[in-house]
Formats: C-alpha cells, sequence, structure tokens
C-alpha cells in the first residue's frame, strides 16, 4: 500500500535513465525476479522443513508468472489469500463430514462447487477459482488428517504472501510502463507525420507498415489502464479517453496522408499552402513535446504549442469558411484542411488528458 501510495502522490515524476532501461527491459528483470523469489523461497522451506513445502513454491510461480506490474499482483495475491482461506475452510468442513458420512461429504463438495462455477463467472473469478482448487487440495489429503489440511492451506497463503514481498521491492508498475508506452507511440505519431508529409519527397511513401506496426502497439496498451488505474487512483475514463485519442490521431495521420496525395496538381496546390504548411510543423512539434511530457511530465513547451496551436486552428476555421474558391471546394483539398482541423482539436484534447492524468 505504500507503494500505491507513492504513485497516487507524485503521478508526474520523471521517469529516471535507471527506471526507463528497468522498463525497457521488463521481462528480463520480471525472469530474474521470479528466480530469485523462488531460490529464496525454496531455501526458507528446505531450512525450516515446512510439510508440504511444494506449496508455497507454486503459489508463488502462479501468482507473479503470469503478470509483472503491482497494479495486477497485488490484488491476485489478496484474491488468492481470500479464495484459499474460504477454500481451506471448506475443505476442513468436507474432512469432518467425511468422517461422520462420505454421501454428505460428497454433497457438501458438489454445492461448494457449484458455488465456485457461478462465482467464476462473476467480478472475481480468480478468487472463485482458487476456493475450488484449495479444496481440492484440502480434500486430498488422507481422511481425518486436518494437519495436512492446514498445512496445506496455510502454504498457498504463505506462498502469495512472499509473492507479494518480491513484488513489492522494485516494484514494476503498470501506470509507469503506460506512460512510457504512450511517449513511444506518440514519438512514432510524430515521425510517421514527418514522413508523409515531407516537402522534400517526390512521391507518396511506402507508410502502411509502420502504421499498422504503430495501431497494434495502440491496442495492446489497453491491458494496462485497469492496472494503472488501481495503482494510482486516476479514473480508468481518463486512461480510456486517452487511448481512444490516441488511436483515433493514427487513423487522422492516416487518412491526412492519403489527402495529401491525392493527386499530383491537388498535392502542388497543398504544398505551397503558408497556413498548411505551419499547421504541419506545428503539429509535428506538439506530437513531439507530448511524448516528452509523457516521460518527464514537462508541461512549459506543451502549453506554449497549445496556445498556437489554437490560433492555427482559427486560420483553419477561416479557410475553409472561405471555400467560395475553386481550389478549396475540390474534395482533396477540403478533406486535408478538414483532417488538419480534426487533428488540432484532438492534440488539444490529448493535452488536457495527459496533464490529467499525470495531476497537472
Amino acid at each position: 500500500m505504500i507503494l500505491s501510495r507513492k504513485a497516487t502522490l507524485r503521478p508526474d515524476k520523471p521517469i529516471s535513465n535507471i527506471e526507463f532501461w528497468f522498463y525497457r527491459h521488463y521481462r528480463s528483470v520480471h525472469g530474474v525476479r521470479i528466480a530469485i523469489a523462488f531460490l529464496l523461497t525454496f531455501l526458507l522451506v528446505r531450512l525450516t522443513g515446512i510439510p508440504e513445502g511444494t506449496w508455497p513454491l507454486i503459489t508463488l510461480v502462479v501468482v507473479m508468472g503470469p503478470i509483472s506490474t503491482w497494479g495486477n499482483v497485488f490484488p491476485r495475491a489478496i484474491q488468492r489469500i481470500c479464495g484459499t482461506f474460504a477454500g481451506s475452510i471448506s475443505g476442513l468442513i468436507a474432512l469432518k463430514l467425511e468422517l461422520m458420512s462420505l454421501p454428505v461429504m460428497l454433497a457438501w463438495c458438489g454445492v461448494v462447487m457449484m458455488v465456485c462455477g457461478y462465482l467464476t463467472l462473476g467480478k472475481h473469478p480468480y478468487m472463485a477459482l482458487l476456493i475450488g482448487i484449495t479444496l481440492s487440495v484440502v480434500v486430498g489429503a488422507p481422511a481425518g488428517d486436518f494437519t495436512v489440511a492446514l498445512w496445506r492451506g496455510g502454504d498457498v497463503i504463505l506462498g502469495s504472501l512472499l509473492a507479494l514481498l518480491f513484488s513489492a521491492i522494485w516494484a514494476q508498475r503498470a501506470y509507469t510502463h503506460w506512460r512510457i508506452q504512450l511517449s513511444d507511440s506518440l514519438a512514432e505519431i510524430a515521425k510517421i507525420y514527418h514522413a508523409g508529409f515531407s516537402p522534400n519527397l517526390i512521391e507518396k511513401p511506402r507508410l502502411k507498415k509502420p502504421i499498422g506496426k504503430l495501431l497494434t502497439s495502440v491496442v495492446k496498451m489497453r491491458a494496462l489502464l485497469v492496472p494503472a488505474s488501481k495503482e494510482t487512483r486516476i479514473p480508468k475514463s481518463v486512461f480510456e479517453a486517452i487511448q481512444t485519442i490516441n488511436r483515433n490521431m493514427v487513423n487522422t495521420v492516416e487518412m491526412q496522408i492519403e489527402a495529401w496525395w491525392a493527386s499530383r496538381e491537388t498535392h502542388l496546390i497543398l504544398l505551397n499552402a503558408p497556413t498548411l504548411r505551419r499547421t504541419q510543423q506545428m503539429t509535428e512539434k506538439t506530437l513531439r513535446a507530448l511524448s516528452v511530457l509523457a516521460l518527464r511530465g514537462e508541461t512549459d513547451e506543451v502549453v506554449a504549442n497549445s496556445h498556437e496551436l489554437t490560433e492555427i486552428t482559427r486560420e483553419l476555421k477561416q479557410l475553409i469558411a472561405d471555400a467560395g474558391s475553386e481550389r478549396l471546394e475540390e474534395a482533396p483539398i477540403y478533406g486535408y484542411v478538414w483532417l488538419s482541423l480534426e487533428l488540432a482539436k484532438q492534440l488539444e484534447r490529448m493535452t488536457d488528458l495527459i496533464r490529467l492524468a499525470l495531476r497537472k
């Protein structure tokens, strides 16, 4: 909880170079963390002679293995502890009933498993699943042997607590992962934007592959939204809005590039329009500033760019309002101008949302 509170107090804290390196190699760090945790837990089990000592090791791997971020590990471990406790109690009751009547014991287990199956389709499926798993572990002990049953349940809880302990040491945060990936996404949009509208090109660049790769990375970011919200207590709706605008900006830029290169005639007209060229420069500059903002939490440049982008937006609106000229009435030109205006709105909204996510 202390780690979570720190993240909540300083969501705008700049990501240091060493943090950046660790998060860039988070898979390797996660592997090393699990290896060290497993070895230390094994030594603890072996040196203390804990009965049923395989269960802490199994639980440690199950809790830590699939996920690496604190926002996922903490609720997963809590659910496992609660599920294990409930499953252990159910198992002990089953062992007691077995001494009285095997059919009654089987009926009890059937009811517990039915409830378990029902709850697995609810809000806490992992906890419900653990009730059934722990029940299976406990009733697998010899009939009437409550000592083995208690040790098995206790060992699973011990493994969950150890998983929490090792995960809390230099904990990986989904929020930090999200900031780095958002920064990468915005920087990549800026690169594609620069390549698509470069005045030095004489033919349309091939950007379909990098755009597809960018969209894939943006979609993968969605997995970080819920744990990032849990770690920082920032509403999930804020992350969702940023995710939506980020994806929409990629699509807008792609359509802009299509309109920019629609035909040679319209391309030359657009290329020689001072307002549009100024818009392109400020758009690219704002994208790069937002990329830095996501990492460093510095807002001065972004705010300055936002003011200038607002002025350019007014010019674009006036350009559309004066669409009496034949040039602007051409579909590719009008479409490009409208998309430029739309992208400016998206950048303005993105700036506000990122500052909100960083609590600026």
